[in-house]
């Protein structure tokens, strides 16, 4: 064992988080092996959704185009009574502040399609399917055994990334046990092809109904799904049968006999965020750190900032970068992504109670209540701002004066002039840390730059927009702000 060749990073898991984790690091220049227990990838959809700062770490790894040509915008969120007449309706139309949809439906198949191609293309990333972890021995470098075609074979790696979900070995492997958040409930999740097509508006229905809440999303193509809260006593096989579907979906006018139908299954929605994401240089990703349920559309989005939030940081631990004074930078991942985990689990959960929570008087009162509510912008901005991106303050953020300031939140990315061509920001802002500054910088912030090889980017001489980037940096009380790799904010210098 002592003579075999130790991999840099083995990522078990080739899921969304895992394969993009991957993508992220070999990026960066560190080599990659992925190892995942199906020989092929999951067939069958799962994850439907993702926001604009999901998409934009799709960018980051050259998949942006592509999951746009997979994928359709989402009008945004209407909320439907029992014979789904609408009662309150939230557009999400046009980009986001990350440059990309605010909402985006697609089917998961595709993008792990999207995502197993490009490993496979890459240079720096080794895939090996058909293997399974059974089991992590401490050491450095950690030995992994994994069982495959041929037996159990063991693989040497300096670190190892948990990205094998909700049912995580590597999680098990380092004594991590997930906090329950109190929320569980069983649903029906049938995902349909119908060629004749179901009217739609564009966006996701939300049906608050006491005796059945439920949930339909108009993906991509020709492509539908269901989600049915279930009743105790019910089973997917049950809800399956001909008879049973056709009294489900009756609702939206479609002849059962219409509808080729590709999944249908029980899941549990969970609500639980693992106690540690670290063990020395083992971490924990994505499903096998935390579950959420599915009512703000979260989940796969989480695991994807996870992901951003820690590659960049593990390539300067291997790289044992010299510029770096952040001895203990790994410390800071779950720090940093676990209380904003925590916070949108909690929003799912709330949504979740307010929107289906049972059928009781209250409940029912309480959905239309929430609805008219939520149309007030006030009240709708403060929700949002709740599970919000913004990192708490420490080694890679600095202190926070005023709720305003910048630090710990995400750089926004409107298209940008340079060069005299429309493109991202963040092709500008570049692979690692940036500058970004309308003024003269303040000395120390432009001194700890260069410590940090920042590339410098001039508002108004390197780049030009619409004037979207200086109303940020005013609102912010800001003239230069200091954007580290995963596009959030370590420091700013005032206004």
């Amino acid at each position: 064992m002592n003579g075999e060749p130790v991999v840099p990073v083995l990522v078990v898991g080739a899921g969304p988080t895992g394969s993009t984790a991957a993508l992220l690091l070999a990026g960066l220049g560190v080599a990659c092996t992925v190892v995942d227990r199906d020989p092929t990838p999951f067939p069958t959809p799962r994850a439907v959704h993702l926001d604009d700062e999901a998409v934009r770490v799709l960018q980051q790894v050259g998949l942006a185009d592509a999951f746009a040509r997979i994928s359709r915008p989402a009008g945004g969120l209407r909320l439907l009574d029992a014979r789904l007449r609408p009662f309150a309706q939230f557009s999400r139309d046009g980009p986001g502040m990350h440059g990309h949809p605010r909402s985006s439906l697609f089917d998961q198949p595709e993008l792990d399609a999207l995502l197993r191609a490009e490993l496979e293309r890459h240079p720096l990333v080794t895939v090996r399917s058909g293997r399974e972890l059974i089991g992590i021995e401490d050491g450095s470098p950690v030995t992994a055994a994994l069982r495959g075609p041929r037996g159990t074979e063991r693989l040497r790696a300096r670190v190892v990334l948990g990205c094998d979900g909700a049912h995580s070995t590597v999680r098990a492997a380092i004594g991590a046990r997930l906090r329950d958040l109190r929320f569980d409930e069983s649903w029906f999740v049938v995902d349909v092809r119908c060629r004749a097509g179901i009217p739609t508006w564009g966006g996701v229905d939300q049906v608050c109904d006491p005796r059945r809440a439920a949930t339909f999303l108009p993906l991509p193509d020709d492509r539908y799904r269901w989600e049915f809260r279930m009743h105790p006593g019910e089973s997917a096989e049950l809800l399956a049968r001909p008879e049973q579907l056709a009294r489900l979906t009756a609702a939206w006018g479609v002849p059962v006999t219409e509808l080729e139908v590709l999944r249908a299954a029980a899941y549990t929605f969970r609500a639980r965020i693992a106690d540690r994401w670290r063990a020395g240089p083992v971490l924990l990703l994505g499903d096998a750190a935390h579950l959420m349920p599915p009512f703000i559309g979260q989940g796969l989005g989480a695991g994807l900032r996870d992901a951003h939030n820690l590659a960049w940081k593990l390539a300067w631990k291997l790289a044992a970068a010299p510029q770096s004074s952040h001895g203990g930078i790994l410390d800071t991942y779950q720090r940093e992504r676990a209380p904003h985990v925590e916070a949108v689990i909690r929003g799912a959960v709330r949504v979740g109670r307010a929107l289906t929570g049972g059928p009781h008087t209250t409940a029912a009162l309480r959905r239309p209540l929430a609805g008219l509510l939520l149309r007030v912008p006030a009240v709708r901005e403060r929700a949002q701002r709740g599970i919000a991106t913004r990192y708490p303050a420490g080694p890679l953020v600095d202190r926070r004066r005023h709720r305003a300031d910048l630090p710990g939140t995400p750089c926004p990315q409107p298209t940008v002039r340079a060069g005299g061509r429309p493109t991202p920001l963040d092709d500008v802002l570049g692979a690692g840390y940036a500058l970004l500054t309308c003024g003269e910088p303040d000395p120390a912030l432009a001194a700890r730059a260069r410590r940090l090889g920042a590339r410098i980017v001039q508002l108004g001489t390197d780049v030009t927009d619409d004037g979207a980037l200086r109303a940020w940096l005013a609102a912010g009380r800001a003239t230069t702000v200091l954007v580290r790799p995963d596009r959030i904010v370590e420091a700013s210098s005032p206004a």
